[in-house]
């Protein structure tokens, strides 16, 4: 099973990945995280992935699609994977098709967590990361605090706003989304691959609802 993530950075791509990754059991390939550990073990290339992250800006295509293409040939993607944060335009759309089609596979579904630009802003603004690369548990200041202030609950450690979830780098990649991801919502949709899900901060809508919304989805 290959299911793609989609949705502006903040909307709960990463969150409802890891527990549909769960519910699954496959792998959850977050390429945001693929980037970060990169950028602490590959000197010279991991410094240039770092400035694309920190702007905002999308990390050339080239390097993006080796580093995915990378990960998906592991073997604890062999029965497929949940992919958060590529494809982010149609050229790495298409070319993820041309790398799955090569081993007899294909994308199912793509899932699209559809939030307002304002609520993203004040999502991403309060979350708190813990920067621990056993835990990578996630926070908000406003919906999940820690039990303790600035404290992963899970392994203790100090817990860190990243500098792409501060306002300007924000809107830097909503930006970027409009002009390039958004465009991957119609490639999905023309595909008859497309599952929405409408979501906004008031709604009460949880991660655990939109997992099982796509639960029922498969189910039928």
């Amino acid at each position: 099973m290959y299911i793609v993530m989609l949705g502006k950075p903040g909307s709960g791509k990463g969150t409802v990945g890891k527990m549909l990754s769960e519910s699954f059991g496959i792998a959850h390939i977050s390429s945001g995280e693929l980037f970060r550990n990169y950028i602490k073990k590959a000197g010279n290339i991991g410094k240039t992935i770092e400035e694309y992250v920190n702007k905002g800006i999308l990390v050339p295509d080239d390097l993006t699609i080796k580093l995915v293409e990378k990960r998906l040939n592991e073997k604890d993607c062999e029965n497929g994977v949940i992919l958060d944060g590529f494809p982010r335009n149609i050229a790495q759309a298409e070319e993820l098709d041309n790398f799955l089609k090569e081993k007899n596979k294909k994308i199912d579904i793509a899932i699209e967590l559809n939030l307002s630009d304002s609520d993203i802003i004040k999502r991403i603004i309060t979350r708190r990361i813990c920067p621990n690369s056993e835990c990578r548990e996630v926070y908000n200041l406003d919906f999940k605090k820690p039990v303790k202030d600035g404290i992963c609950d899970k392994c203790g450690t100090e817990l860190i706003q990243r500098d792409d979830d501060k306002e300007d780098a924000i809107k830097q990649r909503l930006e970027t989304y409009h002009n390039e991801s958004e465009k991957l919502v119609k490639y999905y949709k023309s595909k008859d691959l497309l599952y929405a899900v409408k979501l906004n901060m008031n709604s009460g809508k949880t991660s655990e609802d939109v997992v099982k919304e796509v639960e029922e989805k498969f189910k039928k």
